[in-house]
């Protein structure tokens, strides 16, 4: 009705009024046609405002109408393309005429203002067929199109669109401000893109059905400073997601923002980067939640073999995990299988998370290949971050046993074995070829090699820690008498290799090495124990009853070794762990006998070795020398092997050639030093080792460091050594009665030597 009112005016102001002459009514007339006319306008310009008003408070409805429209739309699609430009809403032969009407001024003229100009529509009842509603449908665009036209006619159409384009710019502004709590909840999400899209859907319609109001440039600028804003909002409220579900629904919720609005012509590809870069943020959270998941199946799980007693039972397992066991399969149940269900748990969880990093990569508009690739990077961060510190957490517990480290080993080599059908899953899932020139590898290899690697370190501190465990309560008495029917070990020797052969039968399923490794390190360690034990400054003297006691733990260790604990050693390798710690058994007398065998020996090498034709046939002393001092080394090596009855033989020379042929085998710190020796210095002291070569001097000196003499006593001195002695005294305590040192046949060997 404003428009003929317009006209009417028009007519009157410009040929009645005219006509009409000089009447005073026309004068009146004349004067109140311009004030007629700002009223026109400025009614017009308040249902505008009312208009704006409105379409700012249920551009939230508008914007929900327009995304589920295209949400529609894409799931009718397939392939979900990108499609162009949808039709809102029920586009039919009647909509075009009544849009054409509004277009039309003349077809204005009848229309009239009622409660609805407010711009937005009741339509839900008059849906049809459940089809969504368009923006249209929502919205009366005739304040805006009646407006424009009044200030048209009225010669003010800049001034109307400045001012609308100036409002609508402000309402943009309060449009793009998110609310404080937005990160909280989805709803907060979807109401601020609901909001954004009900704006730029207006104006999208504004621009399809006005000429010049506003225009592409118009928008674009809009759309420009909308898209930097919404893109730091959303970066700074997604930082604050620690839930991956969270993320996971933002995401799919932007993409259905972005494919609504570039429906409608909306460029969008700076939101897919910052989905991009949001695919980053939601990899860190899914790392954080696998590792909660991880430990707590590190927690739960008892770390013993997984029984299985029925068909559906394995079944069920090797539906979990792929085993490939053909001897597993032949036994009959009930049987075990190798790995604890952690082995099968992980490996759910693993494929969990491919299928996690594989949701958020949909709807991306990425090809397969940076799909695959994708994937890939965040299962190897998985393993190579998340399981691998999972699995050290697991291994350096303090109250993890060597049983538990066992089963660790035995379960990552399960799992590293495991590792290529892991590729082959996502080759599967991605259509992607595993052999690809570019394809990124999976590191779960190396991962599960490092876990193992640490927990074959960690089993071999555990076992010897077990073991001083043990030592310490070795309490030997070193002044104790010799008795000669002790032939039983140390108690806590007898416990300690039985804790031993327990500990290595769990050590089958093992690999080879790795068993043979901790048994020839924990009798490599037993060994040094109990040297040190012997070696121990403290202690002071040493009786031959504390040395048999030491000789029967050394052979129960032997017996020990012998046993083969570990299969895979050859020959008598285990026994060399003890071999320097079985030559204590040398320092034990073993009668008169052993000492005319060893000065036998002496004599006949040393005549072999200063004969002047040693190779010569025809020297019959010679051809006789060599096989005698050979037996005669032999002969006394029989003597020093230990036996069970041996009649104790006493006086001072059965005694000291014990000490004689130990000299130098074993390395008594403390006991005598080179100044305790009473050697001529005009003869530089020689002597033969076991082996019956000629030792130098400087080893000779080594070694009478350590030279045993058996109940000999030293008194404490300034520096704990004895003071040198005087020639011609005799040592007390020393049982052959000769100079403190070394006893007189030793001396006279020398000399005659």
């Amino acid at each position: 009705r404003y428009y003929p009112a317009l006209r009417t005016l028009e007519q009157l102001e410009r040929t009645c009024l005219p006509k009409a002459g000089q009447y005073r009514f026309c004068s009146i007339m004349s004067e109140n046609i311009p004030k007629l006319r700002t009223q026109i306008r400025d009614t017009a310009m308040t249902q505008l405002r009312d208009f704006l008003e409105s379409i700012r408070k249920h551009s939230d409805k508008i914007g929900e109408t327009a995304i589920k429209q295209a949400q529609l739309q894409r799931s009718l699609d397939n392939s979900v393309s990108i499609q162009p430009r949808p039709l809102i809403g029920r586009r039919s032969r009647k909509e075009a005429a009544a849009m054409g009407a509004q277009m039309d001024p003349r077809k204005q003229a009848g229309s009239t203002v009622s409660g609805q100009d407010s711009g937005i529509l009741d339509v839900e009842d008059e849906e049809e067929d459940d089809e969504v509603p368009g923006a249209q449908d929502l919205v009366d665009f005739s304040p805006v199109y009646r407006c424009l036209h009044i200030y048209t006619v009225l010669g003010l159409r800049d001034v109307f669109e400045n001012y609308y384009r100036k409002q609508r710019r402000k309402q943009a502004r309060l449009v793009l401000q998110p609310h404080s709590n937005m990160h909280e909840t989805l709803e907060g999400y979807r109401r601020y893109f609901n909001q954004i899209v009900g704006f730029f859907v207006v104006e999208d319609h504004v621009l399809h059905t006005t000429q010049g109001l506003v225009n592409r440039a118009y928008v674009e600028e809009l759309w420009e400073l909308a898209l930097s804003k919404i893109i730091a909002a959303l970066r700074t409220h997604s930082s604050y997601c620690d839930n991956p579900d969270l993320v996971l629904d933002l995401k799919n919720l932007i993409v259905l923002f972005a494919d609504t609005l570039q429906g409608y012509g909306f460029p969008v590809s700076q939101l897919f980067d910052m989905l991009l870069e949001m695919r980053e943020q939601y990899g860190e959270i899914l790392l954080k939640r696998w590792n909660i998941t991880f430990r707590q199946v590190l927690d739960q799980d008892n770390y013993s073999s997984i029984p299985v007693s029925t068909e559906q039972e394995y079944k069920y397992y090797t539906s979990q995990f792929p085993l490939q066991d053909p001897e597993l399969e032949k036994l009959p149940f009930p049987k075990k299988l190798p790995f604890s269900e952690f082995v099968p748990k992980v490996y759910c969880q693993l494929k969990e998370f491919i299928y996690a990093c594989l949701k958020y990569s949909e709807d991306l508009h990425l090809s397969s290949t940076e799909v695959d690739d994708m994937i890939r990077k965040s299962t190897n961060l998985l393993l190579t971050r998340t399981l691998s510190h999972c699995l050290q957490y697991a291994i350096k517990k303090k109250n993890v046993g060597l049983a538990e480290l066992v089963q660790v080993i035995i379960n990552t080599t399960h799992l590293e074995q495991s590792c290529h059908y892991l590729e082959e899953f996502i080759s599967n899932i991605t259509n992607v070829p595993p052999h690809t020139a570019n394809a990124t590898k999976l590191y779960g290899t190396s991962t599960f090699k490092d876990a193992r690697h640490a927990a074959e370190a960690e089993i071999y501190t555990s076992l010897n820690a077990k073991i001083d465990q043990f030592l310490q309560l070795a309490d030997y008495d070193w002044l104790v008498s010799a008795q000669a029917d002790n032939t039983e070990a140390s108690d806590y020797l007898i416990d300690l290799i039985a804790f031993l052969k327990s500990t290595f039968s769990v050590f089958t399923n093992l690999p080879g090495k790795v068993a043979q490794t901790a048994c020839m390190s924990a009798c490599k360690h037993i060994s040094t124990s109990l040297m040190q034990l012997l070696l121990d400054p403290e202690v002071r003297q040493i009786s031959m009853g504390a040395l048999h006691q030491l000789q029967n733990d050394v052979k129960e260790c032997e017996g020990f070794a012998r046993a083969g604990p570990v299969a895979g050693f050859q020959g008598d390798t285990l026994l060399m762990a003890f071999s320097d710690l079985r030559q204590v058994g040398l320092c034990l007398p073993r009668g008169p006998l052993s000492f005319v065998f060893l000065v036998f020996f002496y004599l006949l090498f040393a005549c072999f070795i200063l004969s002047p034709f040693p190779h010569s046939s025809s020297s019959s002393f010679t051809f006789f020398a060599l096989p005698l001092s050979i037996w005669s080394f032999l002969r006394l090596a029989q003597f020093g092997k230990p036996k069970q009855r041996r009649r104790r033989t006493g006086g001072r020379w059965g005694e000291a050639a014990g000490p004689l042929f130990a000299v130098g085998l074993v390395d008594l710190p403390g006991r005598l030093r080179q100044s305790d020796m009473q050697v001529p210095e005009s003869q530089p002291p020689h002597r033969f080792g076991p082996s019956g070569k000629v030792s130098s001097n400087h080893h000779l000196q080594n070694m009478n460091k350590g030279a045993f003499l058996p109940a000999v006593a030293l008194p404490d001195g300034a520096d704990g050594v004895s003071p040198r002695p005087q020639a011609g005294d005799l040592s007390p305590g020393c049982p052959c009665g000769g100079q403190r040192g070394h006893p007189p046949s030793v001396q006279r060997l020398r000399r005659e030597f």
